[in-house]
């Protein structure tokens, strides 16, 4: 659930807590499906760890009226085909490849958002409930509930958002079954003698953003967006203490003519720990791509260039249409 939606955000290093307004909002800040003036659904894919994992993701979502929307998505992060060889050796100490099996381990994230228009101008909030779904294959499976809330405002041409995600703390109850857990528990002594835990714990966190869209003379604009991402722990970002730590993320996007986007962002900045115990800024730049037309949008990112960090680049496609074109 902390991973991103939409080409068009993850290009802009998911600086768009201030400016999100489409369908794609029941993710980045509910309070953006304000900014729906008709149904609207979006899909997307990408794959991750040289095709390893499969991350897919698609939306709805629709007005009320006109001062209130709703949505509904769902998040599948998986992977499959993994290759169980706990029972690969029997009692005997024998090598039979028969006794490979597969199996799949996914999380399943589905949110219902609404979202209204306060009675103070220019001001909106949304709220997202969450149902967490994990599964390991046969070995365990867990289920969570979880809630977020987000607000939206403008003033003189600026925009910002405040989005509080798991504001409750989200919990995640694990099922382990203990019948294929006593298969191997034993198999290195020392490891595995004891049962897992069985409450998963999400701690609250918060995003601020601040956006401004310049619109040029010659059919041409520039939005600018920024977004302090916050965890109220100790951690490896540049802006650290125990009380709260800060991740910094800046997105750019050019258009033309509503037409053709460019997007860039550089986002994820954190303290890396060199081999000799020196200290460096590390960040993760993103770039992207998105067409529009007659209410179809196709977007692509690609996340993480070049060795600032250590997870691999990956290549995201996701699609929008905007429903009023059937009618």
């Amino acid at each position: 659930m902390n991973i991103g939606v939409d080409a068009a955000a993850l290009g802009m290093s998911n600086a768009v807590v201030a400016n999100t307004h489409d369908v794609n909002s029941g993710y980045w800040n509910p309070a953006g499906l304000m900014g729906l003036e008709d149904g609207q659904v979006a899909v997307m894919h990408a794959s991750y760890f040289a095709n390893i994992a499969q991350y897919d993701y698609a939306a709805y979502a629709k007005p009320i009226d006109n001062e209130s929307a709703w949505g509904i998505s769902m998040i599948r992060f998986g992977v499959d085909d993994i290759l169980n060889t706990t029972q690969l050796i029997d009692a005997s100490g024998n090598i039979d490849y028969n006794r490979i099996s597969k199996f799949s381990t996914a999380d399943y994230g589905f949110t219902f958002s609404y979202a209204r228009k306060l009675k103070l101008p220019g001001f909106q909030y949304g709220v997202n409930s969450k149902i967490i779904r994990r599964v390991i294959g046969d070995f365990a499976n867990s289920w969570g509930f979880g809630f977020d809330f987000g607000l939206q405002w403008e003033r003189n041409d600026w925009h910002f958002g405040l989005m509080l995600r798991d504001i409750t703390t989200t919990y995640n109850v694990w099922n382990i079954n203990e019948e294929e857990y006593n298969k191997i528990k034993n198999t290195v002594a020392g490891q595995n003698q004891e049962l897992p835990e069985s409450t998963e714990i999400t701690m609250p966190k918060a995003q601020f953003g601040m956006s401004k869209k310049i619109e040029f003379h010659n059919e041409t604009s520039l939005l600018a967006s920024g977004n302090l991402n916050m965890q109220f722990a100790r951690t490896n970002d540049i802006i650290s203490s125990s009380l709260v730590s800060i991740d910094p993320a800046f997105g750019f996007e050019y258009g033309y003519t509503d037409l053709v986007f460019l997007r860039a962002g550089f986002g994820n900045f954190q303290t890396v720990t060199q081999i000799d115990n020196t200290k460096r800024i590390g960040f993760q730049p993103n770039i992207g791509l998105g067409f529009k037309y007659k209410g179809i949008q196709i977007d692509y990112a690609l996340t993480d260039l070049g060795d600032q960090s250590a997870a691999l680049y990956s290549n995201i496609f996701s699609l929008k249409v905007d429903l009023s074109i059937f009618r």
